[in-house]
């Protein structure tokens, strides 16, 4: 693992580099993008294991430019969809310049788990900056015994930040732009993001899915975009639902339709808060058997398979 740091001295140069967001799920890596970009573009909601692939947000100031990949939470994989998961998480770790691990502050990791992010920081070659989040729901009090739990377990001092609030967000920043290479922008700089729009109106119908629903269904789904008439008024959108039995369709419809048009309704808003027009929504519900566990399905929905499971 490259050597843990909290800061780097500045050249001036202009500098621009990759910034891998790692971590245990629901550490709040998804609300640090978001904080970083201005904008929403990963989803968030109070469930563990909300994102699913990488998400790249682009941050560029006159001298720096950030790409951000957020990242799936470094779990132990169940299934071939979360074994899909943490090979996005390592894939960026090996893409990154820098690495930024985000800890729970409400929840510091365990003997385990602190190997197990370890292990995992040995995959990138980039200096990794300590970021200990949620500060804000913490005592004053315990900052400076939680700041020492974690040099005694990671061996740095970490960033007391609070991604949802923005407190220390700003130290946190100056680290990672002083921590970036030198050398030129790789994106246009009025550029947010490197994915298309469908992506961004799947995930926020994805969201929707875990804000209503509990226990299983919101793992069992996946949002695909089928067909996005941005030239229509409103704007046309027809995506995709799908779930994994015929059980979990009756719960997304619900009786005579009414939480799928629950469901469509709030998803509309958001998509259109997103992209800034009115939004026709067309959801289908529609039944994958197996869909987490089999490598094609993946593959299908632009996921990454780490290997083949008869």
């Amino acid at each position: 693992m490259s050597e843990l740091q909290s800061s780097t001295e500045s050249s001036g140069a202009q500098r621009a580099g990759y910034v891998a967001l790692v971590g245990r799920p629901n550490a709040g890596k998804s609300t640090l993008l978001n904080r970083f970009i201005g904008e929403k573009l990963s989803i968030v909601t109070s469930k563990a294991q909300t994102t699913w692939q990488r998400v790249t947000g682009i941050v560029t100031s006159e001298d720096t430019q950030m790409i951000f990949l957020d990242t799936p939470g470094l779990l132990e994989a169940r299934d071939l969809l979360q074994e899909s998961m943490v090979q996005e998480a390592m894939d960026a770790l090996a893409d990154a310049d820098v690495t930024v691990l985000v800890l729970d502050a409400r929840r510091m990791p365990d003997a385990t788990e602190a190997r197990s992010l370890v292990t995992a920081l040995s995959a990138t070659h980039a200096p990794v900056i300590v970021a200990l989040n949620k500060m804000d729901t913490i005592p004053d009090g315990d900052v400076a015994r939680l700041t020492q739990e974690v040099k005694m377990i990671l061996g740095a001092e970490p960033h007391a930040i609070s991604a949802l609030q923005g407190g220390g967000v700003d130290a946190l920043r100056s680290s990672i732009e002083s921590a970036l290479p030198v050398g030129p922008f790789l994106y246009p700089p009025d550029e947010i993001a490197s994915a298309p729009v469908r992506f961004f109106v799947g995930e926020l119908i994805r969201e929707t899915v875990f804000e209503r629903f509990h226990k299983e269904i919101p793992y069992a789904v996946f949002c695909q975009v089928e067909d996005y008439r941005e030239a229509q008024d409103p704007v046309y959108i027809q995506a995709n639902i799908f779930v994994e039995n015929k059980s979990q369709k009756r719960i997304i419809i619900g009786s005579k339709g009414a939480a799928i048009r629950d469901l469509g309704s709030a998803a509309r808003r958001k998509i259109e808060h997103f992209i800034g027009a009115p939004v026709y929504l067309d959801l289908w519900v529609k039944v994958l058997p197996k869909w987490r566990r089999e490598s094609k399905h993946l593959r299908d929905f632009g996921m990454k398979v780490p290997h083949e499971k008869s």
